[in-house]
């Protein structure tokens, strides 16, 4: 009996090969938690202190999409002699899944320690593999958790190490996070916020906000924006920064989405028609061949011109799956949709992004527009960005405007569309329909004058 998962991670049940992995010819999963385990035993009546840790490669998928999984294997195999070569007699490492490799410290005693010896695996990993003729680098994350208390079980440290790695991760490519039990009081949290969200979720209970796009020299309202915002029974209100990426990582972003997007169209029907609405994709949105379906039924549903819809997308999300983004985007502009690039300047895209997908519109990211007033390399960015925007003849709209200072100066530069507090701020249906009521009757009145 065997079991066989990508690029060679496989089990089998013959007992010469039960503790070992075939491809990298390291110890499994199964090797390590017998390792962990025996050493637990050893050190029952005198629980000296010893380290583990949980090392995941940080983008692989997406190397071993581009040069094929044979070259993937290329890479694991070299991935796993570096490891190897870099423990000591006592210590050991071992591959645990695709992508993750494990190690054992039973000499290291200390936080500062263990996070010492990650980093320098992450170094180690950090040199170029070579893949045929071409070369690679990969970054790498590293959870761990030590051995104290003679109570502690095999199970309990790797979970500790598991939830220090998902931090690391969260954090940022190459980091090292080593457990504490502040982090499982915020893991807590976090699972608590989770199981509240998809409760609010199934019940309707997110909605959707919306703020103000502008014309910057006539201040007339063009569209706008939708935000999630979401108030629990429990919980209070939760802010949009802690809840999305819960509902990006725990995979509750597309029902979300489908549910604010059916709102917000429901909203905007009754606007007036010249009025655009702007709705955000996230990144896991961008790699479901579904998403454009998704969005046209919930427009077909709700009498929605799909002319009148923006879709916002950042670089990020761009980054993860390009072909499949690029075939979602596709599919959106030929329904009439409009797609935007977001938050222009603060991703990993390549100017060669925007002659690939032909964005309608670019939004410059409100940390240029912040330091816009006393910071010359800030505004030779954005006037670099209007000027490209201008030649690829797609409209801009600036973000994160707080001052009438900032507007006068983006107009000066020849940006024509803005947004920020400003303008307004994020307010839902109903206060959103009070708004263009005052606007109406105050071009009513100027007209009269």
């Amino acid at each position: 009996m065997q079991t066989v998962f990508a690029n060679g991670y496989a089990g089998r049940e013959s007992p010469e090969l039960a503790f070992t992995d075939l491809l990298t010819g390291l110890g499994n999963h199964r090797r390590f938690y017998d390792k962990v385990d025996r050493l637990i035993v050893d050190r029952a009546e005198d629980p000296a202190p010893f380290a583990i840790g949980i090392l995941d490669l940080d983008g692989f998928k997406p190397i071993n999409d581009l040069f094929g999984s044979k070259a993937g294997d290329d890479i694991l195999m070299q991935v796993a002699m570096r490891l190897r070569a870099s423990m000591d007699d006592f210590s050991t490492v071992t591959r645990i899944g695709p992508d993750e490799f494990a190690f054992l410290y039973p000499l290291v005693f200390s936080e500062e320690a263990i996070a010492d010896r990650a980093r320098m695996l992450i170094e180690i990993l950090s040199a170029p593999y070579d893949v045929g003729e071409r070369t690679a680098r990969l970054s790498a994350s590293v959870g761990c958790s030590l051995f104290h208390l003679g109570d502690e079980t095999t199970e309990v440290l790797i979970s500790k190490a598991e939830t220090a790695l998902y931090q690391a991760k969260r954090s940022g490519r190459g980091k090292v996070v080593v457990y504490t039990s502040e982090m499982e009081e915020a893991a807590k949290r976090v699972t608590r916020i989770e199981q509240a969200l998809r409760r609010a979720v199934s019940a309707g209970e997110v909605e959707p906000h919306f703020q103000p796009i502008v014309d910057l020299k006539t201040r007339r309202t063009v569209g706008f924006e939708t935000l999630a915002r979401w108030t629990d029974r429990d919980l209070g209100p939760v802010s949009p920064a802690v809840f999305i990426p819960i509902a990006e990582e725990r995979g509750i972003i597309g029902q979300m989405s489908q549910l604010l997007l059916r709102k917000a169209t429901e909203a905007a029907r009754d606007w007036p028609k010249d009025l655009f609405l702007s709705f955000n994709l996230s990144p896991s949105q961008l790699v479901d061949q579904n998403t454009g379906l998704h969005i046209l039924a919930i427009l077909d549903r709700t009498g929605f011109d799909p002319r009148r819809l923006e879709i916002e997308i950042t670089e990020t999300g761009l980054m993860s799956d390009p072909a499949s983004a690029e075939k979602i985007v596709q599919d959106l502009r030929r329904c009439g949709i409009r797609v935007s690039l977001d938050d222009f300047g603060t991703g990993q895209s390549s100017l060669g992004r925007l002659r690939e997908f032909h964005f309608d519109k670019l939004k410059i990211d409100r940390t240029f527009v912040a330091s816009l007033l006393d910071d010359r390399p800030a505004q030779h960015i954005i006037r670099a960005i209007l000027a490209m925007c201008e030649g690829l003849g797609m409209d801009v709209v600036a973000e994160g405007i707080e001052e009438e200072a900032q507007a006068e100066r983006l107009i000066q530069f020849g940006c024509a569309g803005g947004q920020g507090f400003l303008f307004g701020r994020p307010v839902d249906a109903d206060a959103t329909l009070g708004y263009l009521r005052d606007s109406f009757r105050g071009a009513q009145r100027a007209r009269a004058v």
